[in-house]
């Protein structure tokens, strides 16, 4: 066999030229661009109310959990007050001047919340033996908790509605007096 012949040489070269083909991607690669990354939601707060915070009275401590109770006709703006009030008395440590145990605060492990509602009716839920007072779902007006794992000083307030919630503040920022 003589593999200098034309045969020869045309079955070899078309053999090589049949794997070069089949093994080489001839295609130009494709640009790649990196996607635009989708805009994170803007939150908007409220802004700190104005008017007077209600009265309120403890109904109810347990381990680290406060409950409070207003009026029953407190507005949503006055319980944001209220939140407030409570975010401004935990930082200054002056819990005590609203009839509040500023030592259990302090001794919180590693949080406190504060549970505040509308009238004494569903203020027993979280304690209740038996049926809930108000029906199967949490009822509280507003939400205060103070402190985290991490961070002592943490706090987030919240407005309910239903199951909805209304952050009052962004909760990951450092706390300003007055702010």
């Amino acid at each position: 066999m003589n593999l200098r012949s034309p045969f020869i040489a045309n079955v070899g070269a078309s053999a090589v030229l049949a794997m070069l083909v089949a093994g080489c991607k001839s295609s130009q690669p494709v640009a790649r661009t990196a996607l635009p990354k989708a805009a994170e939601p803007t939150v908007v707060y409220t802004v700190r109310p104005t008017v007077k915070p209600p009265s309120f009275k403890v109904f109810h401590t347990h381990d680290s959990i406060i409950t409070l109770v207003t009026k029953q006709d407190a507005t949503d703006e006055e319980i944001e007050s209220l939140i407030w009030e409570l975010r401004d008395a935990a930082h200054a440590r002056t819990l005590d001047a609203l009839k509040v145990s500023q030592k259990m605060v302090d001794e919180r492990a590693p949080l406190v919340w504060f549970h505040i509602y509308r009238g004494p009716k569903c203020a027993a839920e979280k304690y209740a033996d038996g049926p809930l007072p108000c029906g199967n779902r949490y009822n509280g007006a507003g939400d205060y908790t103070y402190g985290g794992y991490a961070n002592k000083e943490l706090d987030r307030g919240v407005i309910r509605d239903g199951d909805k919630e209304t952050e009052l503040w962004d909760a990951e920022k450092v706390y300003v007096k007055g702010s």
